[in-house]
């Protein structure tokens, strides 16, 4: 007779996790849904910001990088995964420059894209409030690491890496807090995609057979959507009139899309894996 054995709680954990990202992709597609519904056409998934949905979109990228930091996984996978779990809730804390019609009711006084007056003070303590966090984040994992007898490697460059992401964050917002609030969201948003994708490589370099293909696809589309989205934003800071157009938008949906696919494969290639890191 054949015999089933239960999932573990290891097992489980992943799943959810996994599952949770998922979630949370999900929520964000909703809120979008409501609030064009509701207020008006947005021309990007940044602009929720400064609609009724920004509770739901700073809460999806703050549930993603806690999901991605309690995944672990081997190396440069672990780096790669933890480095980007940082830039999430940054894209959250730093907004998009808004333009004219890129939020229903919200505009900038002129024809330059900028951040409202009104929420620079939130900038401003929500960087300092990440790299507050992040170095002491950052010590209480060599911490734990030597208690667990877990440090390695890549725990070391990891929280190096970390450590230069806040100090280089606390400068650009001591130095040239102007520039920040006009490049920094479209900035932190290429490097989480930018690390997204440079973890599907290595998906794709770990696996076989369709898996190896739904990998690169995965890490050429977010390549591809982070090309088209810079020369977007490229074009809005040169003064190019993309008023209304919903060419970031296009550009997000593609990244999103390619994101999920990458944590919905991820589930299924993993489901049943008895000690599921998170890459082979």
């Amino acid at each position: 007779m054949n015999m089933q054995l239960a999932s573990t709680s290891t097992q489980r954990t992943y799943r959810y996790v996994r599952l949770t990202i998922l979630g949370a992709v999900f929520a964000l597609a909703v809120s979008l849904i409501i609030v064009v519904a509701a207020d008006g056409p947005v021309t990007s998934l940044s602009a929720l910001f400064y609609t009724p949905g920004r509770t739901v979109f700073t809460g999806v990228l703050f549930a993603v990088a806690l999901a991605l930091l309690a995944l672990s996984g081997h190396s440069v996978e672990q780096v790669l995964l933890d480095v980007a779990a940082l830039f999430a809730p940054l894209i959250a804390v730093i907004p998009t420059p808004l333009g004219v019609g890129d939020a229903p009711g919200v505009e900038c006084p002129g024809q330059t894209p900028c951040v409202p007056a009104e929420y620079t003070a939130g900038v401003h303590n929500g960087v300092i409030t990440f790299v507050v966090v992040v170095i002491v984040g950052a010590g209480c994992a060599l911490v734990l690491g030597r208690g667990q007898r877990t440090m390695s490697r890549g725990v070391v460059i990891a929280v190096a890496a970390a450590v230069v992401v806040a100090l280089a964050m606390l400068v650009w917002l001591l130095v040239w807090p102007a520039a920040l609030l006009q490049t920094g969201h479209l900035v932190v948003t290429a490097g989480f995609f930018g690390l997204m994708s440079a973890v599907a490589v290595v998906s794709a370099v770990a696996s076989v057979g369709r898996w190896r293909v739904i990998y690169l696809v995965v890490a050429i589309g977010m390549a591809a959507s982070l090309l088209f989205l810079a020369a977007v934003g490229i074009a809005r800071l040169a003064g190019a009139d993309l008023a209304g157009q919903p060419w970031i938008l296009v550009g997000e949906v593609g990244l999103i899309a390619f994101f999920a696919a990458f944590w919905i494969a991820q589930t299924a290639q993993k489901w049943n894996e008895v000690d599921p890191s998170l890459l082979a």
